[in-house]
């Protein structure tokens, strides 16, 4: 239905308003739907223009009334109910509709003037009163915008569908965009309650099998009733000088919260089930910024890790770390920080036997109230020591952009958008460092008005309280709270796997990421762009990574989809006379040729992901020298299509003799491709194409390329073993093709034969 019926000032002077218009698409039909508000007594006015179509009414000069056309249009008209104003997808209403939930309520009220002014103070009195009655709570917080207020009330679905009068300025419902604020500007009665409904949905795992998530902070406050079921006081450890593992700062309790339920105010006003499958340790590195000083952090952090290890040496778990020097990298250089993480990553005093995974933040911008978003985020570099390559350094996102108090305020950053918190790496030597972050977590927005940025309650994320005697939530911000979900996130996947390497928990959280569409916009693009440059991609991940992990995609597969998981080793180098480049796995895939050749012309996405940990060998000369720095590295290539196995084979050895990445022009659909991708310790690229083309590229080959294991023959590590992990996902995203099927029946008939073919180059 078209809006031509309020033409001129009809609605104006009979105050006959559109509230809302909805599209419904249903069995390939589409219906509009618009609401209408008709004051009392004003009723005749709405029927006079349908009577007057009736009789065919003329305007003075001939021509047909100027309502004719939307009158044509209408199929029926009955009283608005519920169905009609609910504005949001029908999978957020409840299943209960007697539940008590919360909703966001859209009044129609008049424009800010002053004639509007008593007419918008009693609608809002009217829809109080009538709230009440009914006993629907009312949130005293409202949010004014010039034609709808927006409040939250607490009813369940037939409370609202059975009372006409109490709709009867209601111009939308909505799914209530619950904020932060909302809970932490709670009594702390009521932050306890909130509590104990949450740990009364709590459903644990008790194997005594759970990974755990260590943080590195400023200690946690176990005793916490949200953090209690997680850990007990001998989880609490310190390398601190006091000795006293509890804390006072608040931030590691602050990041303990995160990592165990996500962002609380994501399931705090929710009713369902919270599985919960890792837990809780604690090892207390510091008091409170600025302390260490004097103290090499490299050897802090290495004594937090043996002192977590010795006290319990048997445990899985993530290391998180959500703290920074606060300063760049020179970029990208190593430093004996990041140099140590890379050590203890890879376990290299114990000659690979505990390698170990980390999480760290990528550090915080310098918040400047006038900072112009986002390039002032591309000037500030990721902070030391987020430039180790064995790490998993986490940037921030945010689709934080509700703003629940009456302000002029705007969130400064769009939704899925770079959070004006997260540092980047666009300024680093792209011929050598790595790329960093290689993901993004939610780590909040800011609010900005005419005047410059600030920080926002509502705007942040809500996790625990150190001191729970006083209040039980606050707030959280920026790429430490990021971190802290990422390794929620790794926890996940082994609780899930408890059987895969670091390395492989690693690759499953790239390799599951992807760009949000509003990221795009960092780059001057849309998703939908077809000639996006590479150089314009390596740009974007030297922003926000490879995106946003998607924990659904890391643990499972669709029937349109299938992933390979790949976990293997090879020795790099060997001597004969010189030191020489040895093993190249050329691994056969479990390819549904005959699926994807069916749908020859479908566009579909092949994703590899290559990651492993490499020995740090930090210098001062020509310290970012990937060479010097690397004990080794490995790349991957894939079949062309024109090529035949033979000759797929000689140009690997070609490259992997000639040390380089192998672009060309006939290979042209991946999206970073070769030159920009074998950066650091991990390789993420997707090719798209056709079906057909994808169908001949059923091989991929892991070979290796120069490190000091090769050219630092005093060290005589050329026999050393390097472990790897590669990740294969096909997908077929715009067709109904199940290829899940044809693979798993293929990888049934290779599990009694290698899929790996190893060959010394």
């Amino acid at each position: 239905m078209k809006s031509a019926f309020f033409r001129g000032d009809y609605h104006t002077t009979q105050k006959i308003e559109l509230h809302n218009i909805k599209t419904i698409i249903k069995n390939d039909q589409t219906r509009t739907i618009a609401t209408v508000f008709i004051p009392d007594g004003k009723l005749h006015f709405f029927e006079k223009k349908i009577t007057d179509y009736l009789i065919e009414k003329k305007n003075v000069n001939g021509s047909p009334i100027d309502n004719q056309k939307l009158i044509d249009s209408i199929q029926s008209i009955r009283a608005a109910g519920f169905s009609a104003i609910w504005s949001d997808d029908d999978s957020l209403l409840p299943e209960d509709k007697d539940e008590s939930v919360w909703w966001e309520i859209w009044l129609s009220t008049p424009k800010r003037n002053k004639q509007s002014t008593n007419q918008y103070l009693e609608i809002i009195a009217d829809f109080t009163i009538i709230s009440r009655q009914l006993e629907i709570i009312v949130s005293p917080h409202k949010l004014r915008f010039p034609e709808h207020t927006v409040i939250q009330v607490n009813a369940t679905q037939n409370q609202l569908t059975n009372n006409t009068l109490l709709l009867s300025r209601v111009a939308e419902i909505r799914s209530p965009k619950v904020t932060a604020d909302f809970f932490d500007s709670s009594s702390t009665l009521e932050q306890a309650q909130w509590s104990q409904d949450l740990l009364a949905r709590l459903e644990q795992q008790n194997s005594g099998n759970e990974p755990y998530i260590c943080i590195l902070d400023s200690g946690v406050n176990v005793e916490h009733p949200l953090l209690s079921p997680f850990a007990g006081i001998n989880d609490q450890l310190t390398v601190t000088d006091d000795r006293v593992p509890t804390d006072n700062n608040g931030h590691g309790t602050e990041m303990a919260g995160l990592a165990m339920w996500g962002d609380l105010s994501d399931i705090l006003g929710t009713d369902e089930i919270v599985s919960i499958n890792h837990k809780l340790e604690s090892v207390k590195v510091l008091n409170n910024s600025g302390d260490n000083e004097g103290k090499p952090l490299g050897k802090i952090t290495s004594d937090a890790i043996a002192i977590a290890e010795i006290a319990n040496p048997d445990r899985t778990r993530t290391f998180s770390m959500s703290l920074s020097a606060n300063t760049g990298t020179d970029r990208g250089r190593p430093s004996s920080w990041s140099s140590t993480l890379d050590a203890l990553a890879v376990d290299y005093l114990g000659e690979g036997e505990n390698p170990r995974l980390f999480t760290i933040c990528a550090g915080n911008v310098l918040f400047d109230g006038s900072m112009e978003y986002p390039y002032y985020n591309q000037l500030q570099d990721v902070h030391d020591p987020a430039q180790a390559w064995n790490s998993i350094t986490v940037g921030a996102y945010t689709n934080k952009i509700t703003i629940s108090e009456s302000c002029d305020y705007e969130p400064l950053a769009q939704f899925g958008g770079l959070s004006p918190y997260s540092t980047t790496s666009v300024l680093w030597d792209r011929r050598n460092a790595p790329i960093k972050p290689e993901v993004v977590f939610e780590g909040g927005n800011v609010g900005k008005d005419q005047l410059g940025c600030v920080g926002m309650q509502d705007l942040h994320l809500l996790s625990t309280y150190h001191d729970f005697s006083q209040r039980y939530f606050q707030t959280s911000n920026a790429t430490s709270a990021a971190t802290a979900l990422a390794a929620r996130f790794t926890a996940q996947i082994t609780a899930e796997y408890p059987d895969l390497w670091p390395e492989t928990i690693r690759a499953l959280t790239v390799h599951s990421a992807d760009w949000a569409n509003n990221m795009y916009s960092l780059i001057s693009a849309q998703r939908s762009d077809k000639n996006i440059t590479k150089n314009a991609m390596s740009n974007l991940t030297r922003m926000v990574g490879f995106g946003i992990p998607n924990l659904e995609k890391a643990i499972r597969s669709a029937n349109n989809s299938f992933s390979v998981v790949i976990q293997d080793v090879m020795q790099p180098f060997y001597k004969d006379g010189s030191i020489k480049t040895k093993d190249m796995h050329l691994h056969n895939l479990p390819w549904p040729k005959q699926a994807l050749q069916a749908i020859a012309e479908a566009n579909v996405e092949l994703t590899v992901t290559l990651s492993y940990f490499i020995e740090p060998n930090p210098s001062s000369r020509n310290i970012l020298n990937k060479y010097s720095y690397a004990s080794h590295q490995l790349r991957f290539d894939v079949k062309r299509p024109e090529e035949s196995d033979f000759d797929f084979i000689r140009r690997i050895n070609a490259a992997a003799d000639g040390d380089k990445p192998g672009d060309s022009p006939s290979d042209s659909n991946w999206l970073l491709g070769a030159t920009n991708r074998h950066k650091g310790s991990i390789h993420k690229d997707i090719w798209k194409g056709s079906a057909a083309e994808l169908a001949e590229r059923g091989k991929i080959v892991i070979y290796p390329a120069s490190g000091w294991w090769k050219t630092r023959t005093s060290h005589e590590r050329w026999n050393s073993m390097a472990r790897y992990s590669l990740i294969i996902s096909l997908s077929v995203p715009d067709v109904d093709v199940d290829i899940y099927t044809e693979v798993k029946t293929k990888i049934a008939a290779m599990a009694t034969a290698s899929s790996t073919v190893r060959i010394d180059i």
